[in-house]
């Protein structure tokens, strides 16, 4: 049956924009404090059982107050999951994205830290967002708030590796980037890793691994699966640990995806995220 052309009004999207940076800026997800609570009792160092006992209460004060879990507020980075059978009525879908966007970091008081790249002039709004678009079957309209932090994501990279490094190499890169990244992203951090495609598309799809419930294996891949397992286990041998002052916990999870890539060519991309990993979906 085909489905019906389903309206939405624009300004139902900047409403549930506005409502998902908020909360996403102030409630950590349940999967990641689990995380947190998993984490606490592994810890074998006093310092890092310190640092995570931090992190929580601090997570907790944030949610019952209504608080920036950081003072990050991150870039603003949305997923729009849209429909082809949805019709966007009294507006642009894009623009109003960027609305709910600017009026979350101006009503929520979330520090605003966008700027021009060179001139470093602040845009004064937290806009423009980094707004990923895809369009799915059907008559629904999903969208994921993402604020992402500085801290972190100025240790991802990414790498056309040659296909000869296979496996290894694919390791290696991880490994070193972490062991590179150190204290700055705020560990325990989510490493999300792409593997294949092309540059960008490497890229992207280790930062939408990071949308999973932390910790969940790769739901269709086990050869991923099993790499996930085998880093995280490697991450936390380096002894950076929580807040980068020593541990047994660097990482609380691994999440790769991967795609088809060029025979001349093997893209790796890591994305790391901190231990707040902000994320909320809503499907209107």
């Amino acid at each position: 049956m085909t489905n019906l052309i389903r309206d939405i009004d624009a300004a139902t999207i900047t409403k549930a924009v506005y409502e998902l940076f908020i909360e996403a800026n102030t409630c950590l997800g349940d999967d990641v404090r689990a995380s947190l609570e998993q984490a606490l009792l592994k810890e074998a160092s006093a310092i890092g059982r310190d640092v995570l006992s931090k992190i929580l209460d601090n997570a907790r004060i944030a949610r019952q107050e209504a608080l920036p879990i950081c003072q990050d507020t991150g870039l603003a980075v949305v997923f729009v999951e849209l429909g082809q059978d949805v019709r966007i009525t009294g507006g642009d879908l894009r623009a109003a994205v960027e609305e709910g966007v600017r009026r979350a970091y101006e009503a929520g008081c979330l520090r605003k830290s966008v700027c021009d790249p060179l001139s470093r002039e602040n845009t004064q709004d937290n806009t423009p967002a980094v707004i990923h678009f895809n369009i799915i079957p059907g008559n629904s309209l999903a969208i994921t708030a993402m604020p992402k932090g500085g801290g972190s994501e100025n240790m991802s990279r990414a790498a056309m590796l040659t296909p000869s490094a296979g496996i290894e190499g694919i390791k290696k890169f991880v490994l070193d980037t972490v062991s590179l990244a150190g204290a700055n992203p705020c560990p325990p951090i989510i490493v999300g890793l792409g593997i294949g495609g092309s540059l960008e598309a490497a890229c992207l799809l280790a930062k939408k691994a990071l949308l999973r419930p932390v910790g969940t294996p790769h739901p269709t891949d086990q050869r991923l699966a099993g790499l996930e397992k085998e880093l995280e286990e490697a991450i936390n041998t380096l002894g950076i640990g929580p807040g980068g002052l020593g541990g047994q916990v660097t990482a609380l999870a691994v999440h790769a995806d991967m795609m088809p890539c060029h025979i001349a060519s093997l893209p790796v991309a890591v994305n790391i995220q901190c231990h707040v990993a902000r994320h909320v979906r809503k499907i209107l």
